[in-house]
């Protein structure tokens, strides 16, 4: 088994989809990116704090004062940014968006919160999805600039038929098994064991 330097808590902060909703085996994307992170002394301490809709800006506005009381204070503590598409129907310009993001991501630098980003999905309703990419193009520009990784999901998954599928038959819009595990394989595939600190699995 690997040994970090001191003990991690990663606070994973996103809409509904950092929650197992739609899920009928109820792990998400999180917990299948837990179950496949390399085994460390100490372990690696995974916390969702979930806003429904949550948008860039009520991200910035949140995002602080939930994430302070749940710092590890015996080690380290890094967040994930699962960033939604809801700014589009929010009415936010791109520009406030990134305005918005840039905020959050300079603050957890300055707070010793390394940060990591994954971008938004493809909306539901593909007459939104010109918008979304832009806004993840932006999003991934932000975080290019700050030297954040950064997970694009919105074109990986713009046209899978697995991801297509179950969006169009979910009510609420949301993945189930496939869905979750297509951006499950996305975060373990673009950094996501390099930010923690540890190696790949053998």
């Amino acid at each position: 088994m690997q040994q970090l330097e001191s003990s991690l808590r990663v606070i994973v902060l996103g809409d509904q989809l950092v929650t197992a909703s739609g899920d009928p085996k109820g792990m998400g994307w999180v917990g299948r990116v837990q179950a496949r992170t390399p085994q460390v002394d100490p372990s690696i301490e995974l916390i969702t704090l979930a806003y429904p809709d949550d948008t860039s800006l009520t991200l910035n506005k949140r995002w602080l004062a939930e994430v302070q009381p749940r710092q590890n204070q015996l080690g380290r503590t890094q967040v994930a940014i699962a960033l939604g598409n809801h700014d589009i129907r929010a009415g936010l310009s791109t520009s406030r968006s990134r305005l918005n993001l840039a905020t959050v991501l300079d603050e957890a630098m300055k707070y010793g919160l390394e940060p990591f980003v994954i971008g938004p999905v493809p909306h539901k309703e593909s007459a939104l999805n010109t918008d979304v990419e832009q806004l993840s193009w932006g999003f991934e520009d932000v975080c290019a600039r700050r030297n954040v990784p950064f997970v694009d999901c919105f074109h990986p998954l713009l046209g899978h038929e697995g991801w297509n599928q179950e969006l169009q038959n979910s009510p609420s819009g949301l993945p189930g098994q496939v869905g979750y595990g297509l951006i499950a394989w996305l975060v373990l595939n673009r950094g996501w064991n390099s930010w923690l600190g540890v190696e790949e699995a053998e």
